[in-house]
């Protein structure tokens, strides 16, 4: 059980608190909108650290920060997918090749995110954050890919598992969409850009399923549907729907490269992190 602060304990614990969440919402848009990941790569382990230091249970809020993460991926894919969309950025022959087998794939792995422990959850968001990490670097994707471009079964097997295992993550996915389609031939702003409007379709049944397989479960902060959190899905929502359109815009003047690099050390020691949790406690 958390414990019960006093008044002068409220105002110095949950109001940082506060604004640390509002300064996750506000660089996770940005990041959305310039790299078409969702943000959910840097919200999760933020707001795990927050419950950890609230006091909430171990067991649940890993749980916790990725269904809210989900949650918070919804207005902010919706905000970059239109200003990617006006700029003619959203191929949507992919998107409704994607869409059906990313919907289904992620609502089943949001229905079986109580089936996880945290550990095994800390475990899954660690080495994807080290897999996505060395793709930044390396083309180890475009290698592996590049020939499957126009074969359907590909295509549906890529999108589910990227549905699947951005569901368990609390991605939008656009980490592993963006380098996979790039991989299959697409420009990478159009990738960015169609990566941003899957990630809605993503994030909605995700959501919906992390809602549904927490109801119920002790343990989780207070004002919480299921998995989610109200309170961090308002701060961090608003902050990043506000910010996304300013990723956006960066996304079509900067290279990104040293970016990309910057990103791709900060998802390293992200990782490690999560990973030596999962194993030492």
């Amino acid at each position: 059980m958390p414990r019960v602060f006093a008044l002068p304990e409220i105002l110095t614990l949950y109001l940082p608190f506060a604004l640390g969440l509002i300064a996750t919402g506000l660089v996770s848009g940005v990041m959305a909108g310039l790299l078409g990941i969702g943000g959910g790569i840097i919200m999760v382990p933020a707001m795990v650290l927050a419950y950890q230091l609230l006091g909430y249970d171990p067991a649940v809020i890993m749980h916790v920060a990725v269904g809210t993460s989900l949650g918070v991926i919804i207005p902010t894919g919706l905000r970059s997918a239109e200003s990617h969309n006006r700029r003619g950025a959203v191929d949507w022959t992919i998107t409704k090749r994607w869409g059906p087998w990313i919907v289904i794939a992620s609502l089943i792995g949001g229905l079986m995110a109580g089936l996880y422990t945290a550990a095994a959850l800390k475990i899954i968001f660690g080495v994807m954050a080290l897999f996505i990490a060395l793709n930044m670097a390396l083309p180890v994707q475009r290698q592996l890919m590049e020939q499957l471009a126009h074969v359907p079964l590909a295509n549906r097997i890529s999108a589910a598992v990227i549905g699947y295992v951005s569901a368990l993550m609390g991605i939008g996915g656009g980490s592993l969409t963006v380098p996979t389609l790039v991989a299959f031939g697409v420009p990478v702003h159009t990738a960015v850009g169609t990566s941003s409007t899957l990630g809605v379709m993503l994030a909605v049944p995700a959501a919906t399923g992390f809602v549904i397989s927490g109801w119920g479960v002790a343990g989780v902060p207070p004002l919480s549907l299921g998995f989610v959190n109200i309170p961090s899905l308002i701060l961090i929502g608003a902050m990043a729907a506000l910010s996304a359109p300013l990723g956006v815009a960066l996304a079509h003047r900067l290279d990104g490269k040293l970016l990309k690099a910057v990103f791709a050390a900060f998802l390293v020691v992200v990782g490690l992190r999560m990973i030596a949790q999962a194993v030492f406690g």
